[in-house]
C-alpha cells in the first residue's frame, strides 16, 4: 500500500517547478523532475529570433502561416536545448522519423517533441526518456468528439460546465492523450482518444507513462507525457 508520505514525495516529483527565463521574456520554461524540461511561448514574442537555416529549408514547401508556426516551435526547442545543454545541442540537427516525431541524431541520449497552434507553440526535452508535448487551443467540441475521446463518467463531468468551460477542460484532456501518444512516437495510430484521463486532473499514469498538464502554469492548455524513470 502506498503510504501518505510516498504519495507527497510522487506528487512532488510531478509537480513541474518553473526556471529562471534569462533572456527569454515571454517564454515559460519548467523543469519536471530532472530529466525532463518544457518550454511554451506565443509564437510572437519568438518571431524576432532568426530561425536556424537547417529549420528553413526543413520547411521551405509550406506556406506562409504554416511556415512561421513550424519555425517558432523549433526556434522554441532550440532555445531549450541550449539553455539545458549548451550551445552545441542547440545547434543540432533536428530530424524526423518516419512517424514525424522528431529527433536530434547527434544527442540520441535526448528525446524531444514539438507542438504548436493557434499562435502558441510548445517544446519539450527527455534526457534518457521518452517525451512528448502538446498544446491546444480551446475550440467548441462537437457531441460525438466527446463521446470518442471521454468516458461516460467524464463526458458527464464536462457537460455540467457552461459552453467555454467544458470546451477548454476538453482541450486539457486531449492534450494528455496527444502527448502520451506523441511519447510512444505512435501518433495518431496510438489512438490517443482511447487513452482515459479524468476531469480536472493535474497529473496521473498511463502504460508506462506520467502525464503532467501545465495548469496554472501554461494559459493555454499544454500538458506533458514522459517517461516513469524520470526522477
Amino acid at each position: 500500500m502506498v503510504t501518505a508520505r510516498q504519495r507527497a514525495v510522487l506528487a512532488s516529483r510531478a509537480r513541474p517547478r518553473r526556471a529562471s527565463t534569462g533572456r527569454y521574456g515571454g517564454v515559460v520554461r519548467l523543469w519536471l523532475g530532472t530529466r525532463v524540461r518544457v518550454a511554451v511561448a506565443e509564437q510572437r514574442v519568438l518571431a524576432h529570433l532568426p530561425p536556424s537555416p537547417s529549420d528553413l529549408a526543413r520547411v521551405a514547401d509550406l506556406s506562409a502561416g504554416p511556415r512561421a508556426e513550424r519555425l517558432a516551435a523549433r526556434t522554441l526547442l532550440r532555445m531549450l536545448l541550449a539553455a539545458e545543454l549548451g550551445g552545441k545541442a542547440g545547434a543540432a540537427p533536428i530530424a524526423a522519423h518516419d512517424s514525424g516525431q522528431p529527433h536530434l541524431p547527434e544527442w540520441p541520449e535526448v528525446t524531444v517533441s514539438l507542438s504548436h497552434e493557434a499562435g502558441m507553440v510548445a517544446a519539450a526535452l527527455g534526457r534518457g526518456v521518452p517525451v512528448g508535448v502538446d498544446v491546444q487551443v480551446p475550440v467548441p467540441v462537437p457531441s460525438a468528439l466527446l463521446r470518442r475521446c471521454c468516458a461516460p463518467a467524464v463526458r458527464a463531468a464536462l457537460d455540467r460546465l457552461p459552453e467555454p468551460a467544458r470546451d477548454r477542460e476538453f482541450a486539457w484532456i486531449w492534450t494528455v492523450q496527444e502527448a502520451c501518444v506523441k511519447a510512444t512516437g505512435a501518433g495518431l495510430t496510438g489512438r490517443p482518444w482511447a487513452i482515459p484521463v479524468p476531469a480536472g486532473r493535474r497529473t496521473g499514469r498511463w502504460a508506462d507513462l506520467r502525464w503532467v498538464s501545465l495548469r496554472g502554469y501554461s494559459r493555454v492548455p499544454t500538458s506533458v507525457a514522459h517517461g516513469v524513470g524520470t526522477r
